[in-house]
């Protein structure tokens, strides 16, 4: 194994597979939703908004939106991300109704196979309570917690907020924004301008891929290499995440695994003892990492 060269944990993709393949709210390709990746992503300083865009057409098409709502999950997720102010440094107020809203969400996730895999990984691990009542209060707390994400300010940011919804930053960078269904919304509603795909030389992402790396502009401020699981559930996703977050107590976490035919990073900061960010950076996808070793 050449120096600098991490190696994969096979333990959390083990763990990872499995949860795939529990994912039974995971969009099918094709059948549920077309991705279109168009053409390759140039480079963009951050926090410049002058981009090409290499892609003229959306990314998503053909997204089943009856299928979307009818999950518990999903639909209950799409109610919490119309509950967040864009930009940091604007305090955030919870309603009541939104406060119902989180729970709900949160009750439907605990009764998804994935995340009660995932608790038992956890319980196993010695890292949370078998309580379901306790186990949900830390979800809240690695999710839900607001806290201050800039000095000076109100109470601006949470874990859930910055990687599902995405937060613009003095108006002049996007952080966050690390979930595909909300890039879909956003897309529709013409808030959001797909740029193109970012990949290494020979990868070229495919229809299929379930993690891209992409570049977009948020109500014309540019993102220039976002990445996000494609088709996934929410549950998979905060399973995955949760995971990394209490497995580890660095600041930062970078873990690589293998899920499907995808080899990734998974990339964890914390926010004290909630989560700052959390996001898949796709290494290769369709296998190549196990041709590229063997020969």
């Amino acid at each position: 194994r050449a120096e600098g060269v991490e190696a994969v944990n096979q333990e959390l993709s083990n763990l990872f597979n499995e949860l795939w393949r529990l994912d039974v709210n995971r969009m099918t390709p094709v059948t549920d939703y077309t991705i279109f990746v168009q053409g390759r992503a140039g480079f963009v300083n951050q926090g410049s908004n002058v981009v090409q865009d290499h892609a003229s057409q959306p990314l998503f098409s053909n997204v089943n939106e009856n299928k979307l709502k009818n999950i518990t999950t999903v639909s209950r997720f799409m109610k919490l991300l119309d509950n967040y102010e864009r930009s940091i440094g604007m305090s955030e107020r919870v309603t009541t109704e939104e406060l119902t809203e989180i729970n709900l969400f949160l009750d439907a996730v605990l009764e998804t196979d994935v995340m009660k895999r995932a608790h038992k990984y956890l319980v196993s691990k010695g890292q949370s309570s078998s309580n379901l009542a306790l186990f949900k209060s830390q979800l809240h707390l690695i999710w839900f917690k607001l806290y201050h994400r800039q000095r000076n300010t109100g109470l601006d940011s949470s874990g859930f907020e910055h990687v599902f919804v995405g937060e613009t930053k003095s108006g002049t960078e996007i952080i966050g924004f690390h979930n595909w269904i909300q890039f879909y919304l956003q897309e529709k509603s013409t808030h959001l301008d797909y740029k193109g795909y970012k990949a290494r030389e020979r990868d070229i992402p495919d229809q299929d891929d379930h993690v891209l790396n992409l570049q977009f502009s948020w109500h014309g401020t540019v993102k220039p290499v976002g990445s996000a699981f494609i088709g996934t559930s929410p549950e998979f996703e905060m399973a995955l995440f949760t995971i990394v977050f209490l497995m580890n107590t660095e600041r930062s976490t970078t873990v690589l695994v293998n899920i499907d035919q995808c080899q990734m990073e998974l990339v964890v900061i914390r926010h004290g003892r909630s989560l700052g960010t959390a996001y898949p950076k796709l290494l290769s996808s369709n296998n190549r990492h196990v041709r590229q070793y063997s020969h």
